[in-house]
């Protein structure tokens, strides 16, 4: 599987946007996530959006991270908020949201960024196994889901190595 970044309009991140945004209307019975996206958010320095292909060319996952600061909506200074974190059905249970994830807190620790932040929903236990197992504590509501019942909400600090320290990514 090859990761990439990629323009978050870039053709396949949005099909698989697409796609994700059906499956949470499908969960949740609404429109999906309402959060105010656009391309400008993921561009680096101040974000990045990652595509992962099968060695077919299909697209299968794509996860990102958008650089955030202290604002009235809970945001911290130093803030990086993973979104649309996602591996199509037929490809999951192979560790590519892992891969994602650990390459997004990478790049985001690289950018000075200092706390991964992430809101899921109630209806996405995978999601919050995924987070809790990498290391995400439950944090205060932030962002536009901030008081809705059903979003779980969960933080990550993003030390930097010390050091001569080996990388576990390979």
């Amino acid at each position: 599987m090859k990761i990439q970044p990629v323009p978050f309009d870039h053709p396949d991140a949005v099909a698989l946007n697409d796609r994700v945004q059906r499956e949470y209307a499908e969960r949740y019975g609404d429109e999906g996530d309402i959060t105010p996206l656009s391309p400008a958010m993921f561009r680096p320095p101040y974000g990045l959006y990652l595509l992962v292909h099968a060695p077919d060319g299909t697209p299968v996952a794509t996860g990102g991270w958008r650089g955030r600061d202290e604002d009235e909506e809970g945001y911290a200074d130093g803030d990086a908020e993973i979104k649309r974190m996602y591996v199509v059905p037929e490809a999951r249970g192979r560790g590519l949201s892992r891969r994602v994830l650990a390459a997004l807190e990478d790049d985001a620790r690289a950018a000075g960024r200092t706390r991964m932040v992430l809101e899921t929903g109630d209806r996405q236990p995978e999601a919050i196994s995924l987070y809790t197992s990498c290391g995400y504590e439950p944090c205060p509501g932030f962002g536009v889901y901030r008081h809705a019942p059903a979003s779980r909400f969960f933080a990550k600090p993003l030390r930097v190595p010390a050091q001569g320290s080996a990388s576990l990514a390979s």
